[in-house]
Order: C-alpha cells, then structure tokens, then sequence
C-alpha cells in the first residue's frame, strides 16, 4: 500500500476541527478535551515582576493558542522535568565539556534555547506516537521501546512495520503445503526435520543445537502438535523487549535488549519486501549512493529473491553491522518449504546482556563461508562503492564489503 501525507498541516488541522467543533482523536482532539485545556509541552520561559512563567502549548491547540502561564498554575510536573533537563542539555552541549554555569536569576531564555526545547519537545511526542504505533502492529508479547537522548532525529518518514514478509507481484511465498507431521512428541518422532532430510533444530530447552549453514525445519499449520510444540519457537516472533535506539557514533539507529539474552536463542526474524535480484541490483545503486544496507540475499538454494527491508520491515531493519556480532543468521522453513524463499531468523551466538546493542555480521548470508563479493554486505553480488564499517570491533575489517 501507498501512503499519502496529508497537504495540511497538524496545527491547521486542529484548528479547523476546533472550528467546526469536531473530534479528532487521531490529531489530538478527543471528546475530554475539545473544550478543555491540557499541556502538551512547555515552550519557553521568563521572569516578570518577581513571577515565573512558561509558555505552553496546549494539546491539541494550535500553537497560535499558546499562553503564558504562572508556574504555580502548571500541575505537570514530568513536563517541567523534561524542560530543565532540555534546557540544561543544550548549555552542556554549547560549552562542550567545559563546567557548566548555572545562573539562577534568569529573566528569560535565548531564543536558540527555546527554539531546541520545542523541537526536544516535538520529538519526544513523535517518538511515542511511533512506539506506540510499532506496539500496535507487532504479532507478538514483548514490548518496542524507542529512545533518542542523541540527537533531534525523529521517527522514520518512510519506513512502515510488517510483521513477515511482503511479497513483490508475481512471488509467491506460500507454496500451499497441505501436510503436517503426525507427532504427538516432536522431538521423539520422525518429524517436519527429519522428513526433509535434517535433524531437528533446538533441544529440549528450545535453544538451537545445529551449526550456521544447516537449514531449520519447523512445525507448520497442519501439523498436528499444538503451539507449546518444541519445535515452534520462529514463528511465535521476537520473546524479548527490545529498544530502537539512537547511536551516539554515526551509525544512525540500532537495537538493544532489555532483557537477557541466553546463547543460541532465538531473537527476530528479518523480513522487508521480496523481490527479484534484478530488482534488488536496481534498488541497490541507488542505496549505495545514500550509503543504506538494507538488501538481504535469500541464497540458501539459489540467487532468485533478496529481500528488501529499506521501507518494509520489523526491527531488524535497525540493526546494525559489526564484524564481532552477537547474532547469527539461520535459514528457516515453516509454511514455505521452497528452497528459493527461507524465512530469515537470528539468533543469539553467545549471552548478551541487558542493555547491550544486538548486531549481526552483513556478510554472514546465513552460512559459514562469510566471505563476500557484494558491496553494502547484504545487496546482491556486485562491486559497488565500499561502504566504511564503524562498528569498532578489536576485529573490525574496516570495511562492510
């Protein structure tokens, strides 16, 4: 699907309801607060006659409503938080590193001040609509945080949350299986692994046991187990809580876990559009030429598919590379037992920590030999412009490619 923007903007939108005395829940005007005011954020700040007030912004409103109101009046105590700690977090930043003077007898801000409040202000209510909008359309229990303390980079403007893949016209990534395994203990009988010539993935503490290169068989949708099944662990999606989250080194965004992650543990799936590799090698020149990784080559049987998480995906698609990663890339069949079309998976290579950053090797390609041709480590095998790797591993090849 094709998303249009809208040509109006928020603040015309809002003021053209309030108007027309029309609810918007969507644009911030539900029923409670058509006639009511609440704040949304603060904007600035000024001393008059010996009295502290603020400018704020009312949910809402347009910002041609905004009003100057006394502190004592303000019973919003996490938004005067977040106002101190923006202010303070400027001066720090302009003095780079230098003490910081307090002064307490400020009379009114610099408007440089106040005009990176507001934008503080803006981001941090995009940045929950968007968590709260990737939680939404998430198949699975564990929760999407977003955090920037970096920079003033909002959501994505073109990036939209899928959950498997998006087959471009005329790929089919279901091929119609209409059998199952007739198990009552998976592990124990011959089941969908063994059928198709392999062992079975995971033991019996559904962590995997084979080694990069083997494929993973899973239960499908007519097999007669049910979801506790051993052998269902991909297609429950992502068991942990992960946070998008703004690098502080150039690398844009990136993931970590908020919880800890065992070894060999399965983590996400990484799914985008698939497409053909002709396809992919148009798409990749012009990715190159803004220097995004975002093509991943479905080469476990042959080079017909790449799939493309650039503007569909989940968070995978912010994932960063490192030539020391902590996840490794598995091939899986599920519901699709074509050769041509795995299903991406990557799981954990040894124990990660809470709080630490999830990366995976661009050149792993789902098997041992990590050795590529391609340029950006993910596009299809053709020389392009070297793309520099600042993933600061002890073992960094200096480049993605």
């Amino acid at each position: 699907a094709w998303y249009v923007p809208c040509l109006a903007s928020l603040e015309t939108l809002q003021e053209l309801c309030r108007k027309e005395n029309l609810r918007c829940k969507s644009i911030g005007i539900p029923k409670r607060n058509l006639k009511r005011y609440e704040v949304e954020y603060l904007c600035d700040y000024k001393v008059e006659k010996g009295t502290e007030y603020y400018l704020v912004k009312w949910k809402g409103w347009p910002e041609s409503s905004n009003t100057w109101e006394p502190q004592k009046n303000l019973k919003c105590p996490l938004l005067l938080q977040n106002f101190l700690r923006d202010k303070n977090e400027y001066l720090s930043r302009m003095t780079e590193g230098k003490p910081l003077k307090v002064r307490n007898h400020i009379k009114a801000l610099q408007p440089a001040i106040a005009d990176y409040i507001v934008k503080k202000a803006k981001q941090r209510i995009a940045l929950q609509r968007w968590k709260e909008e990737l939680n939404r359309k998430k198949n699975h229990k564990a929760m999407i945080l977003v955090e920037n303390t970096v920079d003033l980079e909002g959501p994505p403007l073109d990036f939209y949350y899928i959950n498997e893949y998006k087959p471009a016209p005329g790929i089919n990534v279901i091929n119609g299986i209409t059998t199952g395994c007739e198990c009552t203990d998976c592990p124990a009988e011959k089941c969908c692994p063994k059928e198709a010539g392999f062992i079975l993935a995971y033991n019996k503490r559904k962590k995997l046991k084979i080694q990069p290169g083997l494929p993973i068989y899973e239960c499908n949708s007519f097999c007669r187990c049910g979801p506790d099944c051993p052998n269902r662990i991909v297609q429950k999606g992502t068991p942990y809580s992960l946070c998008i989250f703004r690098t502080n080194n150039g690398r844009g965004w990136g993931v970590k876990t908020l919880q800890e992650i065992k070894t060999n543990s399965f983590v996400m799936e990484y799914v985008g559009e698939v497409i053909t590799s002709e396809e992919a090698e148009r798409r990749g020149q012009f990715y190159d030429n803004q220097g995004n990784t975002y093509l991943f080559d479905l080469d476990y049987d042959s080079d017909e598919f790449t799939v493309d998480a650039a503007r569909y995906g989940n968070v995978s698609h912010f994932v960063n590379h490192s030539c020391d990663p902590n996840l490794q890339v598995f091939n899986v069949f599920i519901d699709n037992l074509d050769l041509r079309l795995p299903r991406i998976a990557l799981f954990s290579t040894r124990t990660i920590k809470a709080g630490e950053e999830l990366t995976f090797d661009y050149q792993m390609k789902g098997s041992i030999d990590l050795t590529s041709d391609s340029a950006d480590g993910l596009s299809p095998s053709k020389k392009r412009i070297r793309t520099v790797c600042k993933c600061g591993a002890l073992c960094c090849r200096g480049y993605l490619n």
